[in-house]
């Protein structure tokens, strides 16, 4: 298997891609949930570092300088990314996030770890994207930070959703910010490798499942 289709088996496996009736943060009735939060032992974070460093070192094999993971569920990714980095790879990249607060004792400031510097290549890395909220934050925090170069933002899965307008979220980053994305999977290639496999003996994406997933993608789905 590619890792992609590894990873997806592992999402499944982690109760982190669920497939139902859900509710989406902004009111959207969904047939599939992708919850990080999910994530909770020590294998499953260093094999999720694994997929992520793997998308890096395929996306962006040189040109970096500094991880960032959003505060809250980005440090772990970022920690666990920068790792698997120097492990699989030999490639020893800082890590940095940012508080939710500024410090105002010790060291201070908003930001733990490397201090970026002006000019340095960073790489957001976060778990999925649907509004894009949090990646205009962090742009928004850099330019009180260092005058840094937004290398490509790195996510666990595209839901392949629109945004404010016709286009998807991840379409609006690139065109906003010109800023590279790359997700580990999409949801595309999700459907296409889950529909009638079995995982551990369970099909989870059947042909009514299918059709409901796309018929989602077909109402919300970008242009």
């Amino acid at each position: 298997m590619t890792y992609q289709e590894e990873f997806i088996t592992f999402m499944v496996r982690s109760g982190v891609l669920t497939f139902g009736d859900f509710t989406t943060k902004s009111g959207r009735k969904t047939p599939y949930f992708i919850n990080t939060g999910n994530y909770k032992t020590g294998a499953q974070a260093a094999r999720l570092g694994d997929y992520y460093a793997a998308c890096i070192q395929e996306n962006l094999p040189d040109g970096v300088d500094c991880l960032f993971g959003p505060a809250y569920k980005g440090i772990p990714l970022a920690v666990t990314a920068a790792a698997s980095l120097y492990r699989n790879y030999g490639r020893d990249l800082p890590y940095c996030f940012n508080r939710k607060e500024a410090k105002d004792h010790g060291e201070g400031g908003g930001m733990v770890g490397y201090k970026p510097q002006n000019g340095d290549r960073v790489v957001i890395v976060e778990d999925v994207v649907t509004a894009g909220t949090a990646v205009r934050e962090t742009i928004e925090l850099f330019r009180q930070v260092a005058d840094v170069k937004f290398a490509a933002l790195l996510v666990s899965v595209d839901r392949m959703e629109r945004g404010s307008g016709e286009k998807t979220t991840i379409q609006e980053l690139r065109e906003e910010y010109g800023i590279a994305v790359y997700p580990i999977v999409t949801v595309g290639q999700v459907m296409d490798f889950l529909h009638n496999r079995e995982i551990d003996g369970k099909v989870y994406i059947d042909d009514a499942m299918k059709a409901r997933m796309e018929d989602y993608l077909a109402q919300y789905g970008g242009k």
